[in-house]
């Protein structure tokens, strides 16, 4: 009897995953050369920011999480790089999608000693608007408010190629 009833269970959840996936796959996520879709998320100091409210920057739209270890290994380069952008038309958001939200992230930083422009999906909705299957994921962004670009995985986002790249699209 435990094992049918588990097997009913069990059922019932995937008819329940099922149909839940059949009704966001009608929706596909954002890809290279469409326009990046609006999105809101929260700062660690509870500014929300819009993807709309950027356009005319060239954004670099990163979802991350404290435990990846891919997303700790480009973070310095990423640390280099906003430095690097001070002052032109560039924002980096890095959603993180840790379970923990806020303190999490503060925890992490404050641990580590990194800091980056980091903001909170606290309900999954950006990862799920932009179809994030792991971390790290980037887009790229351009100031029309096109995506021109998705890494999946870790980059060093410091390196000339990188920067070059960004500074021909804020032109």
């Amino acid at each position: 009897m435990k094992k049918f009833l588990l097997l009913i269970s069990f059922l019932l959840l995937f008819v329940t995953a099922c149909s839940k996936g059949k009704d966001s796959s009608s929706v596909k996520p954002p890809a290279e050369k469409n326009p990046a879709t609006d999105i809101t998320v929260v700062s660690l100091d509870n500014q929300q920011v819009t993807l709309s409210g950027l356009k005319g920057k060239v954004v670099l739209l990163n979802f991350w999480a404290t435990w990846c270890p891919p997303c700790r290994e480009e973070i310095p380069s990423m640390m280099k790089l906003n430095s690097f952008m001070a002052g032109k038309p560039f924002q980096m958001v890095a959603v993180s999608l840790d379970e923990g939200g806020k303190k999490a992230v503060e925890d992490f930083f404050k641990n580590t000693g990194f800091s980056i422009p980091a903001y909170i999906d606290s309900t999954g909705q950006a990862a799920r608007i932009y179809g994030i299957t792991g971390v790290p994921e980037t887009f790229v962004i351009d100031k029309n408010g096109i995506i021109v670009k998705k890494v999946i995985g870790g980059l060093d986002w410091n390196s000339p190629e990188v920067i070059s790249f960004l500074e021909g699209l804020m032109k």
